[in-house]
């Protein structure tokens, strides 16, 4: 979606004769050909907006770990972008992405409070992403579930260099401008990150047809209420994370250990859950921040998505389930991110 620019302020109401000399006035000076620059040159803008906006998406999700968030920050971005004087800007592209950065930084720090005293464990907000996601082991590993929950441990400053440094490439030099940061300074804060998140993510995890089949499989035994193939699916030492956000009964602690997992998955297809029958509760498999995952919805409304991490042979070792209403906006919207990093 391309953001209109922003509407002038209301112009102060006066009196009737004189609007009409200003109208009379207006039309006077006005010169059609100085209009049709204008609208050429808002047209130009609004192309090279448009070209770069999935890029702007990117960057900002992955700062921000929110769908929502990050489409606020691309739209903050298209209204500055507006406002700028264009012929000062040698590089579009660079510009735009400074810009969304930086707005990104300033919300996440704006928003950290209220993560940290969220009911139970805070997941990122899920979003469907496109064929081509999958398709690059980079851009998919970059906007998994997993690796967004290890940038959460991340503080606001080291987040966005790891981003723009490690997922994107850009400088040292192009970043500190971004962040308004000297040069030094981010390489200590790139370094910094880097090493957090190679110690937090997994070192190896199976390929991605092996993750595909794995998660059919669990797609089947779940649905089918199958407990002795969910457990030879699953990590004996597998992690559940649940995120309702207090709205919806989730769990509050991470769930621990194959039994307990998988039966808790397994009760899928005999218990109400939020209302809704068994019989009414619709399961599918699709693919969710760059992997394959599962879509539960019913009659009315989304109910929860659930992703995956898998090790090296194919099991699974962690479970993402996400539930909160107020996360699934972007699923509700059904409309597939294209997030690739180039």
């Amino acid at each position: 979606m391309t953001y209109p620019p922003p509407r002038p302020a209301p112009r102060q109401h006066t009196d009737l004769g004189q609007d009409q000399e200003v109208r009379r006035r207006l039309d006077q000076d006005r010169d059609p050909d100085r209009d049709r620059d204008l609208d050429l040159d808002l047209d130009l803008d609004q192309q090279v907006y448009r070209r770069h906006r999935n890029l702007l998406f990117s960057v900002a999700y992955r700062i921000l770990g929110t769908a929502a968030d990050a489409e606020d920050a691309v739209q903050d971005a298209w209204i500055k972008w507006s406002a700028a004087d264009r012929s000062q800007v040698a590089d579009p592209k660079a510009y735009l992405t400074r810009i969304v950065s930086n707005l990104a930084l300033e919300r996440l720090r704006s928003t950290r409070h209220k993560r940290e005293t969220y009911v139970g464990p805070w997941l990122p907000e899920p979003i469907l992403t496109v064929g081509d996601t999958a398709d690059s082991v980079m851009d998919a590993e970059s906007v998994s579930m997993a690796m967004l929950v290890v940038l959460e441990t991340l503080s606001p400053l080291e987040r966005a260099v790891f981003v723009l440094k490690e997922v994107f490439g850009f400088s040292h030099a192009e970043i500190a401008e971004a962040v308004e940061r000297s040069e030094a300074a981010v390489r200590q804060t790139a370094h910094r990150a880097r090493e957090h998140v190679q110690a937090r993510q997994p070192r190896f995890a199976a390929d991605r047809s092996r993750q595909r089949e794995v998660t059919e499989k669990f797609f089947a035994a779940s649905t089918g209420g199958d407990i002795n193939t969910l457990m030879e699916l699953l990590s004996p030492d597998v992690t559940l994370w649940t995120d309702g956000g207090g709205k919806v009964r989730q769990a509050l602690r991470p769930v621990v250990g194959a039994q307990t997992v998988a039966s808790w998955f397994a009760a899928i297809g005999t218990v109400t859950y939020q209302g809704i029958e068994p019989a009414d509760m619709h399961a599918e498999l699709v693919e969710i921040n760059g992997g394959p995952g599962l879509l539960f919805s019913g009659p009315d409304r989304v109910i929860a998505t659930v992703t995956f991490d898998f090790d090296a042979e194919g099991r699974i070792t962690a479970l993402h389930n996400v539930a909160n209403p107020d996360k699934l906006g972007a699923i509700t919207n059904g409309t597939p991110h294209d997030v690739a990093t180039r």
